[in-house]
């Protein structure tokens, strides 16, 4: 059986051209970030795919972390008799790898690796020349002022974190965080000093 994974970073990217013209009969999609060690479908991914299957990825990056997620992750799945195929780079690993090819996943891990550090580099230092340039705002709030007041109030009424999360479609630690801000700015206001 040919078995696709595919990786994304945030909900808006689309997935589906990773494996566009690729046959496969089974996917597995996360969504998470690749520094993420979290990714559910991967996890399902590894406990579905069995002796004489195939995996299919877009690139190593998508699939691994760092180098050495890679290799443990595509030894895992050599180990179990599955042949692991990477498209981008054109690589097929079935476990019975030559040294050479051990040494090409090696190299070609480490170039995924090193371009997603230099991606990350470039996206900071845009960042630093758009905030000195004063452009750069940040990340959206997750609610607007009035929805805010609204969650704030509600906190200090007493409901439950959780449910206030799933109604304003926020996950619990931003709840904390409104909680935080307001609580320091009523200390703030009233000239209370903050808990240390």
């Amino acid at each position: 059986m040919r078995v696709g994974y595919m990786r994304v970073s945030t909900v808006e990217q689309n997935a589906v051209r990773q494996l566009d013209g690729i046959e496969v009969e089974k996917t597995f999609t996360d969504t998470a970030s690749g520094k993420d060690a979290a990714r559910p479908q991967l996890e399902e991914l590894l406990g579905y795919v069995r002796d004489g299957d195939t995996v299919v990825v877009h690139s190593m990056d998508r699939l691994a972390r760092n180098l050495d997620d890679l290799r443990r992750l595509v030894r895992g799945l050599t180990d179990k008799g599955v042949r692991v195929e990477f498209v981008k780079e054109g690589l097929v690993f079935t476990g019975d790898e030559s040294p050479m090819a051990n040494l090409l996943l090696s190299v070609m891990g480490a170039f995924a690796e090193f371009e997603r550090a230099l991606i990350l580099e470039r996206q900071r230092e845009g960042i630093a020349a758009a905030k000195k340039r004063g452009v750069y705002k940040g990340r959206k709030p997750a609610l607007d002022e009035r929805q805010a007041s609204a969650l704030v109030a509600r906190i200090e009424a007493g409901e439950a974190i959780a449910a206030l999360a799933r109604e304003f479609g926020i996950s619990r630690e931003t709840v904390y965080q409104y909680k935080r801000v307001a609580t320091a700015t009523r200390r703030l206001e009233s000239g209370s000093p903050a808990s240390s």
